[in-house]
C-alpha cells in the first residue's frame, strides 16, 4: 500500500491487487498500468442509465474543499468521506481526551471517516486523522479505537515519517555508491542489506508507536488493554481474509516485512499495559461505542457495486456477472478482482473507453496484452452485446481474454488466468463471460446496502442463532465471531449487545 503509517493489516485493496497479479506473473502492457490499475477504471465517466433506479448509497462529500492537497488525495483513494454524525462526534470526543492527556496539550486531531470496507487508519499533520468504515466495524469499544488513534498520532509526534525519509535517502546513497564503485555482486549484497535494515527500522517504529499510543490512551483514562484486544482482532481478520483465498500463515513473520508480526505486537502491547496496571483499569465503554456505530454501512457501497457471494452487481452502471465456483471477489475503484482458493486461478474485470469506429478484434490485438496468440482472436456475441475473445500465454500462466462492447464507446475487459489451459478451464471461462449481462431496473432497485445492527442477546440465544441473522456474502458464523471479538469456542452473555449485519 501507499500508506506506510497505518495501524493496519496490510490487506487493503491495493495489497490484494498487487498480490494477485504479481503472483501470476501477468505481462499485460503497459505492466505498471495493469499491476497498479491506475490507468483504467471500472467506472467509465458519463451519464448513468436513466432507466436504472439507484439504491440508497453511503452519504458522501461532494466537492471536498480542503486546504491540504494530501487530505484530498487520501480521501479520494478511499472512496470519499462517509458522514455519520453520531460516530464522528464520538470519535472526535476521544481525540479531545487524547489531546488533553498529552504532555503538551494541543489542538486535537479531527477524524475523517473514509467510505471504505478496508480495515485501515492513518494520520496526517497537522491534525487530520482518518479511519475507514471497515476499521470501525472491527473495533468493539472506545478503548480499542483510542488505541488505533493514539498509535497513528504517535507516528506523527515521534516524527517517524521524517526518520523513514532520512533512512531511505541514506540507503539509496549507499546502494548507488556500491553499485558504481564495487562489483555488481557486492552492490546487490549492499542493496539486500539496506532493505533488511530498513525493514527492521520500520518494524521498530511500529512497536514504538504502539508503546507511545498505549501510554497516551491510558493517561486519557482508557483501558490500555484495548490495544491488545484490537490487535488480536486484527490478526484474526488477516487470517480470515487469507483463508478466503486459500492462503495460510497470513501472519507468518517475514524477514523483510515492514510491520512486526501480530503475535509480536500483541505480546509487546500486553507488556506495556501491564506496566500501567492490572486488567480492569480505565474506560472501555463498549455500550457507548456500539451505539455510536449502530447503522454504519458495512462492506461495499452499493453505488460502487456489490458482491453477493460469487456474484458482482453494479446497479448504477447496470451490469452483473458471476465468478466461477471457489472464487472470492474483491471490489476496488479500478477493477473487480477475483482469486480462487489456492491461487491457481484469478480474474480481473475493468473498463476502457474505445471509439465506436475501432473494432473489438483490432483492439484486443493492439498490444495491451503481451503474449497474445494472434490466431486465437475471434468475434462473438455475449447476451446481445458484441464481443471478441483471445488467448495469451506468459510463462506457466495462460490468459483467456474477452472484450465486450457495453455501450458504443464503453468496453469491458475480462481476464481469466489459469495455470492449466484445458477443456474444463475453457468451459468455465465461457460460463463466466456468458454470465456478464445488463441488469433490469428491478434488479438494480433490489440491491440494498448492508449495515451494522446492534442486537441484545436474550436467554437461549447462541453464537449460531445470532450468526444465522447475518447477511454477508460468505461464512456468516466466522464474520460474527470476527466482528464481535469472540473466540471460536466462545459464548454469548445474556443482556450483552452484539453486532450483526443486516440489509
Amino acid at each position: 500500500m501507499k500508506f506506510s503509517k497505518r495501524f493496519g493489516l496490510g490487506q487493503g485493496r491495493q495489497d490484494m491487487r498487487v498480490r494477485l497479479w504479481a503472483a501470476v506473473g501477468l505481462v499485460l502492457a503497459p505492466a505498471a498500468a495493469l499491476l497498479l490499475a491506475d490507468c483504467s477504471s471500472i467506472e467509465v465517466q458519463g451519464t448513468k442509465p436513466a432507466s436504472v433506479e439507484i439504491p440508497a448509497a453511503a452519504p458522501k462529500t461532494v466537492g471536498i474543499d480542503a486546504a491540504n492537497a494530501e487530505h484530498k488525495r487520501m480521501v479520494s483513494l478511499f472512496g470519499g468521506e462517509y458522514h455519520d454524525v453520531k460516530a464522528e462526534r464520538y470519535l472526535n470526543d476521544i481525540l479531545v481526551k487524547l489531546a488533553n492527556a498529552g504532555d503538551r496539550p494541543s489542538e486535537p486531531y479531527r477524524v475523517t471517516i473514509l467510505n471504505s470496507p478496508v480495515v485501515n487508519a492513518f494520520a496526517l499533520p497537522p491534525n487530520n486523522l482518518y479511519a475507514t468504515r471497515g476499521l470501525l466495524a472491527l473495533a468493539n469499544d472506545a478503548s480499542e479505537i483510542a488505541a488505533v488513534m493514539a498509535h497513528e498520532i504517535a507516528h506523527i509526534t515521534a516524527r517517524h515519517a521524517m526518520q523513514r525519509a532520512e533512512q531511505e535517502k541514506r540507503a539509496a546513497v549507499i546502494s548507488q555508491a556500491a553499485s558504481v564503485i564495487q562489483s555488481r555482486q557486492k552492490g546487490e549484497e549492499v542493496v539486500a542489506s539496506a532493505k533488511q535494515s530498513f525493514a527492521s527500522f520500520s518494524r521498530q517504529q511500529e512497536l514504538e508507536a504502539d508503546e507511545i499510543g498505549i501510554k497516551e490512551m491510558a493517561r486519557a483514562g482508557f483501558d490500555p488493554y484495548g490495544a491488545t484486544r484490537f490487535l488480536v482482532s486484527l490478526g484474526r481478520w488477516s487470517t480470515f481474509r487469507a483463508s478466503l483465498v486459500g492462503q495460510s500463515n497470513a501472519d507468518k513473520p517475514d524477514l523483510l516485512a515492514t510491520h512486526p508480526s501480530t503475535p509480536e505486537r500483541v505480546s509487546q502491547a500486553t507488556i506495556v499495559a501491564r506496566q500501567i496496571g492490572a486488567p480492569g483499569i480505565g474506560t472501555a465503554d463498549r455500550a457507548g461505542y456500539l451505539a455510536a456505530i449502530d447503522g454504519l454501512l458495512f462492506g461495499d457501497d452499493p453505488s460502487e457495486g456489490s458482491i453477493r457471494g460469487r456474484r458482482f452487481i453494479h446497479p448504477r452502471l447496470g451490469f452483473t456477472f458471476v465468478a466461477p465456483d471457489g472464487f472470492v471477489l474483491e471490489n476496488s475503484a479500478q477493477a473487480i478482482l477475483g482469486v480462487k482458493g489456492g491461487g491457481n486461478e484469478a480474474l480481473r474485470l475493468d473498463s476502457v473507453h474505445l471509439a465506436q469506429s475501432t473494432s473489438l478484434e483490432s483492439y484486443i490485438a493492439s498490444g495491451w496484452v503481451d503474449g497474445l496468440i494472434q490466431s486465437s482472436v475471434a468475434s462473438t456475441e455475449i447476451n446481445t452485446m458484441k464481443a471478441a475473445t483471445a488467448t495469451a500465454r506468459a510463462g506457466e500462466w495462460n490468459f483467456l481474454l474477452a472484450v465486450i462492447r457495453f455501450d458504443p464507446s464503453e468496453v469491458y475487459r475480462l481476464i481469466f488466468a489459469v495455470r492449466s489451459l484445458n477443456d474444463d478451464a475453457e468451459a468455465r471461462f465461457q460460463t463466466l463471460i456468458n454470465s456478464f449481462r445488463r441488469i433490469a431496473p428491478d434488479e438494480a432497485s433490489a440491491v440494498h446496502p448492508l449495515h451494522l445492527t446492534m442486537v441484545v442477546a436474550k436467554d437461549g440465544d447462541s453464537v449460531e442463532t445470532l450468526a444465522s441473522r447475518m447477511v454477508v456474502p460468505d461464512r456468516p458464523f466466522d464474520y460474527f465471531l470476527l466482528l464481535n471479538g469472540i473466540d471460536r469456542n466462545g459464548s454469548l452473555r445474556s443482556g450483552e449487545t452484539y453486532k450483526i449485519v443486516t440489509e
